[in-house]
């Protein structure tokens, strides 16, 4: 038996059992601008989440063995878009990130990184999916027999891997500062922090967050955005805004935007609500 544990949309719990639907909590989120523009969904209910799960897992074998693992861009401006441009243009070596059926793993190639991670939600646990792991490589996989989720392990493994310029991503203030200094122990060694699912984070939490890493998304966090707009940083998009933390933070996603022919104004965007 496998079982997979979802933060998924309205960043309600989900629990996804041998490919079925088992368990969905109440979300704290009641409308996303992203689900709405992509999936219609005018009100995340538990029944909206279920639907949207079992979607997936048609769709794309989300939490099966068949899983489709290679996919071209999902967003035009996302997390794992950015990385998969960051590889493609060779200025990244790998991403350290999470996906169901295989844990943390560290990928090479840019259709990976938006096959594996692009259209999921964050994953809180997972169990291992022989198909999968076969698939990314076992040896790219931090730990095969149990998909364990470890972002700072995942990291560490690249470098032994031998990569120097390391992308990873993170949910939380507290990776994001182990990692620093993670890299300070490492010369040579540059590690690119970009943070995802930061709904619901401490105020607290997020200015450390914006200390720490390099992009940030907003998600539905009310924190996010007010720290983000209380610093002179680089902004993107308006519903959902991403921010350019670091200067190479900011360099990389100027470097999606060239790659997608820039981003269109949007004044009366809609936002996440509520924002928590």
């Amino acid at each position: 038996m496998d079982e997979h544990v979802i933060e998924a949309l309205g960043k309600a719990r989900v629990v996804v059992r041998d490919g079925k639907v088992v368990e969905v909590g109440e979300p704290k989120i009641n409308y996303c601008p992203l689900f709405d523009k992509y999936r219609g969904i005018k009100e995340i209910t538990p029944e909206a989440v279920k639907e949207n799960i079992e979607f997936r897992i048609k769709d794309f074998g989300m939490c099966t063995s068949e899983r489709k693992l290679r996919m071209k861009d999902f967003l035009s401006f996302g997390v794992s878009e950015t990385l998969g441009t960051l590889l493609d243009e060779g200025i990244i070596d790998c991403a350290v990130i999470v996906s169901e059926g295989c844990g943390t793993t560290v990928v090479e190639d840019p259709e990976f990184v938006q096959g594996m991670a692009g259209r999921i939600s964050a994953f809180l646990s997972t169990s291992p999916i022989e198909k999968i792991i076969v698939k990314v490589g076992p040896e790219n996989v931090l730990n095969p027999e149990t998909a364990e989720i470890n972002q700072i392990k995942g990291v560490l493994k690249a470098v032994e891997m031998g990569h120097k310029k390391i992308a990873v991503s993170v949910i939380s203030a507290e990776d994001a500062k182990t990692l620093r200094e993670i890299e300070k122990e490492h010369e040579g060694v540059n590690i690119y922090i970009f943070a995802a699912h930061v709904t619901e984070m401490s105020k607290e939490e997020a200015e450390e967050l914006f200390d720490y890493a390099d992009v940030v998304t907003g998600c539905a966090s009310k924190y996010i955005r007010e720290v983000g707009e209380g610093r002179e940083i680089f902004t993107a998009g308006a519903s959902i805004p991403i921010y350019g933390a670091s200067k190479d933070g900011e360099h990389f996603l100027k470097i999606r935007i060239e790659k997608i022919g820039g981003l269109k104004d949007k004044p009366d965007a809609k936002l996440p609500d509520p924002l928590i």
